[in-house]
């Protein structure tokens, strides 16, 4: 894997420095086996301690493959009980991480999942809400839908996360925004489809201009982490990125390649740029309730 390195610090007006260096592990998970890619997880984790790395994360299903089916319920994790989390906790005392798995919630429940974890726990777990059945996807039929979407703090302020569908959904971006999110990252297993340039599918222009919007109007650092490789004829586009709480990208993986991208970036930029554009000072979420209550229930069935 190649490795890619950029650093960014600005200096609010409160004259410290709150900066992290977040690493981004574009790689190319072997599906069905989680021998192997905490394998892959390990190395990753250690390249990134050298590289003083704060918070690592990796893409959708990470710890799985994404093309799953049948096997989701041979590869699923029991966070609290499993030893893979064990030695993920034991880790993340020197880093925070975030991983994607295949989570088993009371018996024959299974979702896909998203873990942060921290100071050698599971600061949180997300499961992923909007699960796609259309086209090449068919997740409903094999995971269970997550139900929320929460902002929890961290070392480096409050986070939200997504997981690939849930990211075009607005909705739920609004929901990290209102929540307080300073910082929302996206694990993805995003297929490659059109090409729009040579080095990139035209899929990968969606991702970046829908990261631009919500970066930009929820004036957050967005953290968009996502997969390559090839999976049941199905080629994933890499292209994983950061975008600062302006709208402006200022990281980018490799396309389809495997990577490794480490960025450092200043958590105070959220506060300068809340400061110039009033976006979360001007938010009415007790009127979007209301209005959204009142629209659900002119719902027909």
């Amino acid at each position: 894997m190649q490795e890619r390195s950029h650093y960014l610090k600005i200096r609010g007006n409160c004259g410290n420095f709150s900066t992290m260096k977040v690493a981004l592990a574009q790689i190319s998970p072997h599906l069905g086996s989680l021998k192997k890619n905490l394998d892959i997880h390990l190395q990753t984790i250690e390249k990134a301690k050298k590289k003083n790395a704060d918070l690592l994360i990796f893409p959708e299903l990470s710890l799985t493959g994404y093309t799953l089916m049948d096997m989701v319920s041979e590869v699923s994790l029991i966070p609290e009980k499993d030893p893979i989390f064990k030695k993920l906790k034991a880790e993340s005392q020197e880093l925070s991480l975030v991983v994607g798995f295949v989570e088993e919630m009371d018996k024959g429940l299974f979702y896909n999942s998203a873990a942060f974890l921290s100071g050698g726990k599971i600061l949180h777990v997300h499961r992923k809400v909007f699960l796609p059945t259309f086209g090449m996807f068919d997740e409903a039929r094999f995971y269970a839908q997550g139900k929320n979407f929460h902002t929890f703090p961290t070392p480096f302020g409050k986070a939200g996360m997504m997981i690939c569908r849930d990211f075009l959904s607005y909705g739920a971006s609004y929901l990290l925004f209102a929540g307080g999110a300073e910082i929302i990252i996206v694990l993805s297993a995003a297929p490659g489809r059109g090409t729009a340039q040579a080095e990139a599918y035209e899929t990968s222009q969606m991702w970046e201009i829908m990261g631009e919007a919500i970066s930009r109007f929820s004036t957050v650092f967005l953290v968009y982490c996502n997969r390559v490789g090839f999976e049941d004829g199905k080629h994933f586009a890499g292209g994983s990125f950061i975008f600062n709480p302006a709208g402006e990208m200022i990281a980018r993986a490799k396309y389809i390649d495997q990577d490794f991208l480490l960025y450092e970036i200043d958590m105070n930029e959220v506060r300068e740029i809340r400061k110039k554009w009033p976006y979360k000072r001007d938010d009415k979420p007790e009127i979007i309730l209301e209005a959204l209550k009142r629209t659900v229930s002119k719902y027909e069935d």
